[in-house]
């Protein structure tokens, strides 16, 4: 398997449902995204900026790098900053790890838990975690939303497979109808 074809379509992926998530959100009050709602995270803002903390974490980590965070404190206040800050970051992280050789993929990392114990993982096991991490907040996310009256968002995996290959068929039409 190409590890990192993999990661790069996950992440691919982990940004395309963010922005179904996203749209389906807009159509709440902003009030609504900042009031506890029984998250662990206690608000969707609140969740959502921790979705953007624990990719900060894990990129860190990946990269040797330290890093410092309290993750009950919400680093971005303004929704509409915390949105695209997200996004923005995903793309940088889809872009690292399209720089990375094969041979990443394969290795083990050590690292500090926000705890201080030591941990070592297999770097599979972590991007693995860290893509289905952003799955289960949305999830939560998208319950509470369209309990409060957002549309039910189709953010799971085989729609954007779908999505992509509709998109392909597009502009294979569109380049034959160029020639």
């Amino acid at each position: 398997m190409d590890w990192q074809k993999h990661f790069v379509r996950q992440t691919d992926y982990q940004i395309w449902a963010n922005e179904i998530l996203f749209d389906a959100l807009a159509h709440l009050e902003e009030s609504a995204l900042r009031e506890p709602q029984g998250l662990f995270f206690t608000s969707i803002h609140h969740t959502v900026d921790h979705m953007l903390a624990a990719l900060d974490l894990w990129s860190a980590r990946l990269q040797g790098e330290p890093i410092h965070l309290d993750l009950n404190v919400i680093r971005y206040p303004d929704w509409s900053d915390l949105r695209h800050h997200l996004q923005d970051e995903l793309r940088r992280f889809r872009h690292w790890l399209e720089g990375r050789p094969a041979s990443f993929f394969a290795e083990r990392i050590a690292y500090a838990r926000l705890g201080g114990a030591s941990e070592r993982n297999a770097i599979t096991d972590i991007l693995t975690h860290l893509m289905n991490h952003f799955t289960h907040h949305r999830g939560q996310i998208s319950a509470v939303a369209t309990r409060l009256g957002a549309p039910a968002p189709e953010m799971d995996y085989i729609y954007y497979v779908r999505a992509m290959e509709t998109a392909a068929r597009e502009r294979q039409a569109q380049i034959a109808a160029q020639q």
